[in-house]
């Protein structure tokens, strides 16, 4: 089973979890179990557990330490065997010291750690993520997509990607809908990275402009500024 915490809305995370009784609140017209209790035997994974909200943390943690959970309105508990893995793109350093993640849910969750580096810090990667991600657009389109042009991949590139693989997913998506091409070029791309590509052309003339201007200067100092036209 999966939730992503971030697409939560907060008053209604404890019955996602934990599930609810007919009655409990306004709305709840049949008991419905949550996902811990559909999780029983196998495995929850809780994606950007670090937007989840305090109040529910404090409940998880009881759940995760007791082994048992208590539906919203239920008056007795439910023993639960559930493995719980979690991910989030927050520090949850930083985060445990403004007081937004409790520290005892932290070293509950993180008995076994893994840092994901981020995707700017493995380019290298990219290539292998774009034919992929381009491959599974084309059959949700319907589309003949081989790939990106070059142009298109050396855009991606020198971008920073502060959205990681998500980002790229939404890039290539967004260009995957826009083409009428078989190849993915720099104009299906977001316009941002279009605006990119444009700003990357004009450093690159700048450069070029003065480097021309500095051979010229040089040559009238050789010249003793004697001009031959």
């Amino acid at each position: 089973m999966i939730l992503n915490c971030s697409a939560v809305v907060e008053t209604l995370f404890e019955s996602e979890l934990f599930g609810h009784v007919k009655g409990s609140f306004t709305g709840a017209t049949q008991d419905k179990p949550g996902l811990f209790e559909h999780a029983h035997g196998g495995t929850l994974f809780l994606d950007e557990i670090g937007d989840m909200p305090l109040s529910t943390q404090a409940k998880l943690l009881r759940v995760l330490q007791n082994q048992e959970l208590q539906r919203v309105g239920a008056l007795h508990a439910r023993r639960v065997n559930v493995r719980v893995v979690a991910a989030t793109n927050h520090d949850l350093g930083t985060a445990i010291a403004e007081k937004r993640f409790r520290e005892d849910l932290y070293y509950r969750l993180s008995m076994v750690e893994i840092r994901a580096p981020r995707l700017a810090d493995r380019k290298n990667n990219l290539p292998l993520l774009e034919r992929h991600i381009v491959a599974r657009f084309a059959s949700l389109h319907g589309k003949q997509m081989r790939g990106l042009t070059e142009r298109a991949q050396i855009l991606l590139l020198q971008y920073s990607w502060p959205g990681n693989v998500r980002e790229l997913e939404n890039v290539i998506g967004c260009a995957a809908m826009m083409t009428t091409s078989d190849m993915i070029d720099v104009q299906d791309l977001p316009p941002h990275l279009q605006t990119r590509a444009v700003s990357v052309r004009a450093s690159k003339g700048d450069v070029l402009e003065g480097q021309e201007r500095l051979l010229i200067m040089q040559a009238l100092e050789t010249a003793g500024g004697n001009q031959t036209y």
